[in-house]
């Protein structure tokens, strides 16, 4: 083992003299994995139903011939290398040869539009594209006369290609050959670039998402992406045999640190899966010990769950509840280590033979022994329910420009109204505002070409503001994250206005997708809602409700009575918080389609983009406000081969009952 590394619980650590510059970039950590995990597998990919493995003595090779190849194509220190595409090894390897070369790797969404696809492309000036197939390579090919600094493109499967002009259009498997055939020329060279790399280089440039207007390129160091990942992986006891599902997008900033800042630390596993398709059955066989999923795919779970039980039959149906109802009575308890009386423990594991261990199973989370979710507040329900069947969820918080990691929730802490206590190395201060900020050895660089923006942000001691509002707990020193400091507002009677709170609780309900709650200034809070199609559709079919599209089963008159039903309940619910009371739901239509990126209603990563909503649907949302019964609305889309078009409706507005608020929880805060 090299001599500037120990090992501790399985991981291995920098040594503490040298310090962890003494693995200072990416390729020097899988260096050292390649001498000290050789034969252990670094990634699998599910590939035609079977899994293949590479150990890290193998991707050490792969990732080199990459290098070279790229070398011998002209890749230039500095230069930027965008990679566009699903979750695969090949891609990862780009990231890490682009590093190597001196290069700057830029990971694209695979799913953005071509314009998108422009404006990223054109502000970085990548002068290189890696991708995955047929359908990346027509993107920048449709947009490449607008790219002017673009060269070459690499591309991962050849299917559809063989009759494209090939004269700046590589295979990436040619590329490798040609890599190795010139090792001799270019070993050298490479030698010295690895060599020159520092620990405050940059290591990769990931963009925001966009919520609020062009993403932004957030610049990080290999300092950001190496600290953050020794020290989260240290507050969680990540080990070298832990098991990972890449499935996220790669241009996120958490797939990044998960699978490449924290994997290339601990030198744990990266699997991927086949395809988006077959990502559940990937899981189940993988059954990762390590696992991250925003609350979308949590709260997708469980609608397929509830679904389920719905068709099970009479004794299926009545032993998950009773099992379920037991198991959120002790369930987390037992997970953190409080007493818990024998016969409570006895029927819990009846429970685990017969209900919690199959459903776990089922899910692919039998093995999961971390599990965090973020990107978005989850629904306290939903939050529960996988943490009573023994799943060890937890919640973190983080940004783009922290690297991720701003607070985590350490084990036996784990609580569904706060998001943790600082991460390692992280310093947290609430403002007067109540905006929170926070500086860590993960803070950012810059934003790329834009010097205002990185000043707004960030100032000269290296303090940060998140844009969200939060307290900290002084008795637990828990944060406590209220909603994004642009939407907590007021109402017209001085209640505190935070929406998210209000959306996370309508959408635990399984035929709930997406909320959108208005209220800032008014007199009363209206909402937008979204049914899930899934769920709605297998209600609809057991109660032999006929539908055409999504549409139509949106305005029926008996699916808009279950959604007014979960809207009442939410506001019972609502109504027992003092400080929020004010918020409940006066007013409800169900939207005539589903919010979409495509549509720049939801961002890539699916966040709400609450501002254009309701800019585009201005007169749904004053319709709410105004009385109206019903009102007649067009509406311009996005379909999958980029074509516009126009869809109208007639939408039902409902009133919703409200409960008596006290005097004392409308005063402003």
């Amino acid at each position: 083992m090299p001599g500037n590394v120990r090992v501790l619980g399985g991981i291995i650590l920098a040594d503490k003299i040298e310090g962890t510059e003494a693995l200072r970039s990416v390729p020097a950590l899988l260096r050292r994995n390649a001498t000290a995990y050789a034969n252990a597998p670094a990634y699998r990919e599910k590939e035609y139903g079977i899994w293949q493995s590479w150990t890290w003595a193998q991707t050490a090779d792969e990732v080199e011939a990459l290098a070279l190849g790229l070398l011998n194509l002209g890749v230039a220190e500095g230069d930027f290398v965008a990679i566009i595409g699903r979750n695969r090894p090949y891609l990862y390897w780009s990231i890490v040869a682009a590093q190597m070369v001196g290069a700057v790797p830029v990971p694209l969404y695979q799913d953005a539009s071509a314009e998108e696809m422009e404006f990223v492309l054109g502000h970085c000036g990548a002068r290189f594209v890696v991708v995955a197939d047929q359908e990346q390579v027509d993107k920048v090919i449709e947009i490449q006369e607008g790219l002017h600094q673009f060269e070459h493109m690499i591309y991962l499967d050849p299917r559809g290609l063989r009759k494209y002009d090939h004269s700046h259009l590589h295979q990436f498997s040619h590329v490798q050959e040609q890599g190795r055939a010139a090792r001799d020329e270019y070993s050298a060279e490479l030698a010295r670039r690895q060599a020159g790399k520092g620990y405050d280089d940059t290591c990769v440039m990931l963009y925001t998402s966009g919520t609020t207007g062009k993403p932004k390129g957030v610049v990080l160091s290999n300092r950001n992406i190496i600290e953050t990942a020794k020290n989260s992986a240290e507050f969680d006891h990540l080990r070298a045999d832990d098991e990972v599902l890449a499935y996220l997008p790669m241009a996120w900033v958490g797939d990044f640190i998960f699978s490449i800042g924290q994997a290339y630390w601990t030198g744990f596993c990266v699997n991927c899966p086949e395809s988006p398709e077959t990502m559940m059955t990937d899981l189940r066989e993988i059954a990762p010990s390590y696992y991250f999923a925003p609350p979308r795919v949590f709260e997708t779970q469980l609608t397929s769950i509830m679904i389920r039980m719905e068709d099970a039959g009479s004794i299926k149906k009545k032993l998950f509840h009773h099992f379920m109802g037991h198991a959120r009575k002790v369930g987390p308890r037992i997970l953190d280590g409080e007493p818990v009386g024998l016969l409570d423990r006895l029927h819990y594991k009846l429970g685990e033979a017969l209900v919690f261990g199959p459903l776990k199973n089922t899910l692919g989370f039998s093995k999961v022994r971390v599990g965090y979710t973020a990107g978005e507040a989850i629904g306290p329900e939903i939050f529960d329910f996988y943490r009573s069947l023994g799943i060890n969820l937890k919640q973190l918080y983080g940004q783009t420009e922290a690297s991720v990691f701003i607070t985590q929730q350490p084990d036996g802490q784990v609580r569904s109204d706060t998001v943790g206590v600082p991460s390692p190395g992280v310093e947290i201060r609430i403002a007067e505002s109540g905006e929170v900020f926070y500086r860590s050895p993960g803070v950012f660089v810059e934003y790329y070409k834009n010097a205002e923006s990185t000043a707004d942000t960030k100032d000269a001691e290296g303090w940060v503001a998140t844009g969200d509002a939060g307290f900290i707990e002084e008795s637990t020193g828990h944060l406590r994250i209220i909603d994004r400091a642009k939407d907590v507002g007021a109402m017209a009677d001085g209640a505190m206005f935070a929406p998210k709170y209000v959306e996370n609780k309508l959408k635990f309900y399984p035929n709930i997708l997406e909320a959108v709650v208005f209220g800032a200034g008014r007199d009363r809070c209206c909402a937008f809602i979204n049914i899930d199609l899934t769920a709605v559709g297998n209600w609809a079919e057991r109660n032999n409700i006929a539908y055409a599209s999504y549409q139509e089963l949106a305005g029926h008159s008996r699916v808009l009575d279950m959604i007014q039903a979960h809207i009442e309940e939410v506001n019972v619910s609502v109504a027992q918080d003092e400080m929020l009371s004010g918020c409940q739901v006066h007013r409800f239509l169900v939207l005539h389609k589903e919010l979409d990126a495509d549509d720049g209603e939801l961002t890539r990563t699916r966040k709400v983009r609450r501002k254009i909503i309701g800019e585009k649907f201005g007169d749904l949302v004053e319709a709410l406000y105004d009385g109206s019964g019903s009102i007649y609305t067009e509406t311009e889309v996005t379909y999958e081969d980029g074509r516009k078009g126009k869809i109208t409706a007639t939408l039902e507005i409902r009133d919703a009952k409200v409960m008596p608020v006290a005097p004392k929880a409308m005063a402003a805060e």
